[in-house]
Formats: structure tokens, C-alpha cells, sequence
């Protein structure tokens, strides 16, 4: 097993370097990469994922590209116009309602891409930051900028609901199903029109492609931000599902300032291929993290194995 440590372009989720372990099975490499804040239980179904990716491998595809969105962090307007214009994709995820920002900030970061991308799509993603009301009164002001959709604008199965039958944008459900004891409530109150699945945080491709099936909602196959030995695993799902209508938020490490791959996962007009990948020696051990920083995930992933 081999501990990465690489640094971000841009600070997200709160942090400047990403941080995961990659080892090979029989059936290839595989990621595991929890992220620091997460507990042990948490853990379990990110590591099941990996299991998958290396001992099992995953479903035969039924499509050979997937089409993939760019996503845009909580920078300022021409920043987020120059990701939107290098990443040559038609679809854009802008996150909004991030700490220390305000409305009126995130109106100006939406309205740059918007021009960005001409008449290409927007998204929003909010990680459940709004309140209800908050959510309502935002959405008034953001959905000028011909919104695709909304992802998780509040914290609650039950808040989405409410949202989704108040406003006319049509709300995605992420956080809602992949950290819920219970993923299906989001169908039971009809909280959804989209659902976000993550391979890792749900346990797999195979795990992911079971909630589709029983969700009965349009999939967005989106990363939990890894290298492209990750992101492979969320193709794979893409690739599986019996229909994608919609961009896959998968183009997401770009976002690095180093990868472990000699030709990492990055769209071309706006699609990904479905492919294995294998790191490259040079570049794995270029981001091969130090000894106190293999000793912390080497610690972690014992505890995790044993919760498990």
C-alpha cells in the first residue's frame, strides 16, 4: 500500500492537500481516501469500495465515454471563468454557500460562468448549507442564470422536500443518500428529482448501481475528489447505468497540482473514457507522502478493517 499526499489548486472542503492510500489486487489498483474528518464507521464502506476496485473489478460498461461537468470552488468571478473556459466542458458546477461567502458573491461567481459557458449548463451545489428559507430566497435570485439544477440546498431529507415542492428548480440529493441510514426516504418524500452517488462513500460500484435501481430517480455519478485511480471506479459506474442523461461531476482532478497516472482522467469536449488505470512509478513516488503521514493512514486503516 502506498499513502499519496498531493496539494490542491484551490482550497476545498476546507483543505489544501488531498491525502489516500492506492494499492493493487488481482483485478488492478484501487483507491481508498477518506477524507481526514470522517470517523472509523464512516470509513467501512469507503474501504469496501476499494475492495471491490481490487479484488473484484467492476460491471462490463455499455457506454466507452462518459460526459462530465467541471467544477468551480468559491473563488471569485474571473477565476471561475478561466476553470470554466480550459475545461472545454458544456456543463459546470458552481459551489455556492460556502463559509465566508455571501449571496452576493455566489451571484457574481454564477453569473461568470454563465457567460463562461455560453448556452451550456449550470449547476449549483450548495453541501446543505442553506436553511429552507435561505434556500428559497437564494434559488429566487440564482435561478436567473437558467439553473440545471440544485444540489443539496439544505441539510435534511425533510428540508428538501419542502425546497422541491416550493421552488421550480429541480433539487439533487447527495449528502441526503450517501450519508443517510436510510438512502430510499429521499424517494418516500419525494425530496428529488436528481440522485448524486458517490462509488467510495456508498461502498462500491456495484452498491451504487443497487440504490439506482431501487431510488427509480436520474443518476449524476459525481467523485469524492480522489486521483484519477478513484475517479476510474466512478467512470466505471457511470458506465454501467442504464441510462445517463446527465453531465457526471468526474473531471475533478484538474483540481490537483500533481496526479499518479502518466495520462490522468481530464475531459476532452467534455467526456472521459472508460478505462483502467495503473499509476506510473515516477509520479507515485513523486507524491508518495512521508513516513509520519503513512504511519497516520497506515494506523487508520487497521481501525478501519477491524470497525468493518
Amino acid at each position: 500500500m502506498i499513502t499519496y499526499s498531493i496539494g490542491l489548486k484551490n482550497k476545498f472542503r476546507g483543505i489544501t492537500v488531498r491525502e489516500g492510500m492506492l494499492f493493487e489486487g488481482p483485478a488492478g489498483w484501487a483507491e481508498w481516501s477518506p477524507f481526514l474528518d470522517y470517523d472509523d464507521a464512516t470509513c467501512v464502506s469507503w474501504l469496501r469500495a476499494a475492495r471491490e476496485a481490487a479484488d473484484d473489478g467492476w460491471p462490463a460498461p455499455i457506454r466507452d465515454a462518459i460526459p462530465v461537468n467541471c467544477t468551480v470552488p468559491a473563488i471569485g468571478p474571473e477565476k471561475a471563468a478561466e476553470i470554466v473556459r480550459a475545461s472545454g466542458c458544456g456543463t459546470a458546477k458552481v459551489k455556492v454557500a460556502e463559509p465566508g461567502q455571501t449571496l452576493k458573491d455566489d451571484l457574481a461567481r454564477v453569473e461568470a460562468v454563465r457567460d463562461a459557458i455560453g448556452g451550456g449548463r449550470v449547476r449549483i451545489d450548495a453541501n446543505g448549507a442553506w436553511s429552507v428559507d435561505e434556500a428559497l430566497r437564494c434559488l429566487k435570485e440564482l435561478k436567473r442564470f437558467d439553473l440545471e439544477y440544485v444540489e443539496q440546498p439544505c441539510a435534511t431529507v425533510e428540508e428538501l422536500a419542502t425546497v422541491r415542492r416550493r421552488t421550480d428548480v429541480l433539487v439533487a440529493a447527495d449528502e441526503s443518500i450517501r450519508r443517510a441510514e436510510d438512502p430510499l426516504l429521499v424517494r418516500e418524500l419525494d425530496a428529488a428529482d436528481i440522485a448524486v452517488l458517490k462509488v467510495q462513500p456508498i461502498g462500491g460500484v456495484r452498491a451504487c448501481l443497487e440504490i439506482a435501481e431501487r431510488i427509480g430517480l436520474p443518476v449524476v455519478v459525481s467523485s469524492a475528489l480522489e486521483t484519477s485511480i478513484g475517479i476510474a471506479a466512478g467512470v466505471a459506474l457511470a458506465a454501467a447505468l442504464p441510462e445517463l442523461p446527465y453531465a457526471c461531476g468526474l473531471a475533478t482532478v484538474s483540481m490537483f497540482t500533481q496526479e499518479v497516472v502518466a495520462e490522468p482522467l481530464l475531459p476532452v469536449d467534455g467526456y472521459l473514457p472508460v478505462q483502467r488505470l495503473q499509476p506510473d512509478p515516477v509520479l507515485l513516488d513523486a507524491a508518495r507522502a512521508d513516513e509520519s503521514r503513512t504511519a497516520v493512514w497506515e494506523e487508520r486503516m487497521e481501525r478501519v478493517r477491524s470497525a468493518g
